[in-house]
């Protein structure tokens, strides 16, 4: 059997949940709730193609410290409405599609019972390889690569490691994502065409696809014609 064209890996920027909500008059926070509810269908959506991985920016670090407080309680009281779902509710969508989920970013700004709630879904779906589901949360790119470097600069202070051992492998090794393969595609919604401090080592030779459309309103259609799309490209990684 022949190597897939399709990705195995698609990481996601799910702009435009505050956009949608005021569309509809509703105070612009309320779009998270869509947005939550959109992921859960493109996990169905992934069942069609050969995907098995998606990394999701749920909640960066600019995020947290520039949205009003408000906003981000709101967002924080759906992280615990789904995450507590996902450790007592066997009929969780994770379950049925025997999804793993792990968590990664800056968890030292996140409330304390989040931070349990985190650790209580991974321990929870630890043993599921059907489909993987990364969830990065409080999570920036460049904040990620200064935690990389000051981890390695301990290694080599306490003798671990020589400045002579510092490679590619070393640090990917330690950055947050350390286990997973770096993303085939990169969709975002929304309409801007930026990446916004989202994986900027792990996304080098990622396919980026930049879609108009909401994120709460991104149909199936459209994700099937990034994934087609992304499997008649001929990936060159810097050849």
């Amino acid at each position: 059997m022949g190597v897939s064209r399709y990705p195995y890996h698609i990481a996601i920027i799910p702009d435009g949940n505050r956009r949608f909500a005021k569309r509809l008059m509703l105070q612009p926070w309320k779009g998270h709730e869509w947005g939550a509810e959109k992921l859960k269908k493109v996990l169905d959506w992934c069942k069609k193609t050969d995907t098995k991985m998606i990394t999701f920016y749920s909640l960066s670090l600019e995020n947290i410290e520039r949205r009003p407080k408000k906003e981000i309680n709101y967002i924080y009281d759906i992280f615990r409405k789904e995450l507590k779902d996902i450790i007592v509710n066997e009929d969780n969508y994770t379950h049925k599609n025997k999804a793993r989920i792990s968590c990664f970013g800056n968890f030292e700004v996140l409330p304390d019972d989040i931070v349990d709630l985190i650790n209580g879904v991974e321990k929870r779906t630890k043993g599921y390889n059907n489909y993987y589901l990364n969830l990065a949360i409080a999570y920036g790119g460049k904040q990620e690569i200064t935690d990389t470097v000051r981890k390695i600069a301990g290694k080599v202070y306490r003798g671990e490691i020589s400045a002579r051992d510092i490679d590619e492998k070393e640090i990917i090794n330690n950055l947050h994502t350390n286990g997973f393969p770096d993303p085939d595609m990169i969709i975002r919604t929304g309409g801007e065409k930026r990446m916004s401090n989202f994986l900027p080592l792990q996304s080098a030779y990622s396919e980026l696809f930049f879609i108009d459309t909401l994120w709460p309103e991104m149909t199936e259609k459209e994700f099937r014609k990034a994934v087609k799309e992304y499997s008649e490209r001929k990936r060159r990684f810097g050849a």
